[in-house]
């Protein structure tokens, strides 16, 4: 009978210990009618004279917020804490959960652990949150720079407000919402809130596809050099692009010398995209624009090394007609450039002015190959002196080994 009870004991207590410990789980809130929406920061804080007493633009976003009767903060149906400066890629897939060290998140819902959107027409939307649809109050609120969640911070640290606004979301409907500077004199903030159409295009999965956007603050291009940041990597992206540009694409065969630029795909030497035009009012989505996945005579079907580079260059000038040194970096905002490599950030020497970005294209283990090179739709957007990129990729089968 002893032993008994203590078999009895024994199992209650193991009981115990695994409900506590191992068996713990996030609960998700179903909802109904969502829509699909992901969040950027935007706002970067540098270190120069002219912004040395501004607030650093670290926040907690609170959809539908409640309030006690003094108005203070209480909590919210949605809560993005911790939103920092956004990252230069955003890749297509929620790739910051697990692989952080710290609190710190550069997109919504990034890190967080809440439902998040399906595979919509082919498309992987892991990197949008579902929240409900229809009317909702959106606050972005300044937060200390530190790892204490915000509903737990002093009653005094929760009162600095920056947007505080509505948003309207329809059901099932793809958002990408931006946290702007408007006008870099007035220090003006706001939000673009874009529904992207990506989903609702017949594109096809042999082409490559990438729209681009300046969402840059009034001013900025023209502002002077001491009041931007001086970032190394940014290279000739750092000082701004003009309001109207002209961007064109060239494709290169190969990364095998980071430091050497191998030959162009042939009709891909500095071909005319679009032009671009400054704009952080007006939430219309841009035109694609597309390339062959397989544009190389090198590829075979499988897989191809193709990496990518755009060029930013003001109105009347091309790569015939360039002035500037390849390294160039002070150019006026006259002309940017862009490395998209494949093997991500390789630095290319000083004898090359571009900002590193990854590939536009996504080489994966899939089926019995691996690597094999799929196609992916891109959105590159120009911030002040950055310029970001947004992968978004189609579901493809899972490895076979």
């Amino acid at each position: 009978m002893k032993n008994q009870r203590l078999t009895i004991y024994l199992g209650v207590l193991l009981l115990c210990v695994s409900l506590f410990t191992g068996c713990a789980k996030v609960e998700y809130t179903a909802i109904a009618e969502p829509a699909y929406l992901r969040v950027f920061n935007n706002l970067n804080y540098i270190q120069t004279l002219g912004s040395k007493d501004d607030k650093v633009p670290y926040f907690c976003m609170l959809i539908n917020p409640k309030f006690s009767a003094s108005g203070a903060i209480t909590g919210a149906e949605i809560v993005g804490d911790f939103l920092d400066k956004r990252a230069a890629y955003a890749p297509p897939y929620p790739s910051h959960i697990g692989n952080s060290t710290t609190v710190d998140n550069p997109e919504y819902p990034g890190k967080e652990n809440v439902l998040v959107g399906p595979i919509l027409n082919g498309f992987d939307l892991s990197s949008w949150a579902q929240v409900p649809s229809g009317e909702l109050r959106i606050v972005f609120a300044y937060r200390p720079k530190n790892t204490i969640p915000f509903f737990e911070l002093e009653s005094q640290l929760k009162t600095d407000i920056l947007i505080d606004t509505v948003i309207n979301l329809a059901s099932k409907e793809v958002y990408t919402l931006h946290l702007l500077q408007k006008d870099f004199v007035s220090k003006e903030h706001g939000i673009l809130l874009r529904q992207e159409n990506f989903h609702k295009l017949p594109l096809s999965d042999s082409l490559v596809y990438v729209n681009f956007y300046n969402m840059s603050a009034k001013g900025f291009v023209d502002a002077d050099l001491s009041l931007k940041d001086d970032d190394y990597l940014l290279r000739s992206f750092k000082n701004g692009i003009k309001d109207e540009t002209n961007i064109f694409l060239s494709l290169y065969e190969s990364q095998d010398n980071p430091f050497v630029q191998a030959p162009t795909v042939s009709g891909y030497k500095g071909k005319f995209l679009t032009r671009l035009t400054r704009n952080n009012t007006n939430a219309m989505v841009s035109p694609y624009l597309s390339f062959p996945l397989w544009a190389s005579s090198k590829s075979n079907g499988i897989q191809t090394d193709i990496w990518q580079r755009f060029d930013f260059f003001a109105p009347g000038m091309d790569i015939t007609n360039n002035p500037f040194f390849s390294g160039e970096i002070a150019t006026g905002g006259n002309w940017a450039s862009v490395n998209c490599l494949k093997n991500g950030k390789v630095f290319l020497g000083g004898s090359d002015n571009g900002t590193q970005l990854p590939n536009l294209l996504v080489n994966v283990h899939s089926g019995t190959h691996n690597p094999q090179t799929f196609a992916t739709v891109n959105t590159l957007e120009v911030v002040n002196g950055r310029i970001y990129l947004t992968t978004i990729q189609r579901k493809y089968a899972p490895p076979i080994y």
